[in-house]
Order: C-alpha cells, then sequence, then structure tokens
C-alpha cells in the first residue's frame, strides 16, 4: 500500500476531457474538508515545469502531488484523492477497496485501457474568449 498522503493534495487532471473534467467535478461537490486542490493541465496557462514533470507525461495518466511532494500516479492517484473522503464514505470505502490485491489488478489494468482511449473521447468546448462567441451560422 502507497503511503497515505500528506494534504492538501493536488489534483493534476485535463479539463478538456470530457469525462475527466466530469469526474473531478463530482470530486469538487463533495466535502473534502478543503484536501483537494484541483489543477487542470488542459489550460494553456498551466507551466509543468515546477513539478519536474512533462507535460505528455501529466496527459498520458492522472498525477496527484501531497504537500511533502510525493506524487502518487494512475490508479494510486485515485487512491490518493480517495483518503482525502471519511472511511464511511463511498469514496472513503473505494479506497480501502481499491488496494486489495485483486480488486488493485483490476483496478490498473481498467485504468490503462481508460488512458489510451481518452483522447478518443469527446472533449469538452473551450470557453468563449474576449467577451463573445461568434455563431457559425452555416
Amino acid at each position: 500500500m502507497p503511503v497515505p498522503p500528506e494534504f492538501p493534495l493536488r489534483v493534476f487532471y485535463d479539463g478538456s476531457c470530457s469525462v475527466c473534467a466530469a469526474e473531478m467535478a463530482r470530486y469538487r461537490a463533495k466535502n473534502h474538508g478543503g484536501r483537494l486542490v484541483f489543477v487542470d493541465i488542459g489550460d494553456p496557462a498551466f507551466d509543468p515545469a515546477p513539478y519536474g514533470i512533462p507535460l505528455d507525461a501529466f496527459m498520458a495518466q492522472m498525477h496527484a502531488i501531497d504537500r511533502s511532494g510525493r506524487v502518487y500516479r494512475a490508479v494510486e492517484a485515485f487512491w490518493a484523492i480517495w483518503q482525502a473522503f471519511p472511511a464511511s464514505t463511498l469514496y472513503g470505502l473505494l479506497g480501502t477497496l481499491v488496494m486489495l490485491p485483486g480488486v488493485n489488478l483490476l483496478a490498473r489494468l481498467g485504468y490503462r485501457g481508460f488512458a489510451r482511449i481518452r483522447t478518443y473521447l469527446p472533449r469538452r468546448t473551450p470557453l468563449c474568449t474576449g467577451g463573445s462567441c461568434r455563431i457559425d451560422r452555416h
């Protein structure tokens, strides 16, 4: 089992991925006691340099970095996120279950498959910039 995260935990996600953004919205809506800080790596202003991780590595799999600088990737990143929720909640239960040997293997395989198809999923459309949006009538 990985070392438990020291909160706050920075959660790096691709905000242009509709599935990824929806999942992060669910986490934001739940009471995590301010232990999660969300960082959209799809934002053009995102700079990966301070983290020492290339953007393509961030894009290849989920990352979370705790207060002490410990990095969690893929399934372990979700495990770290779920540690922010009380054990009596669904996410708290998932945080326990995902590290069981058989469940962990299935979770890793499932995540690996998702990571491979993620780029083919529908993308979120960017918000209008400049205060107005052009409506194409063609």
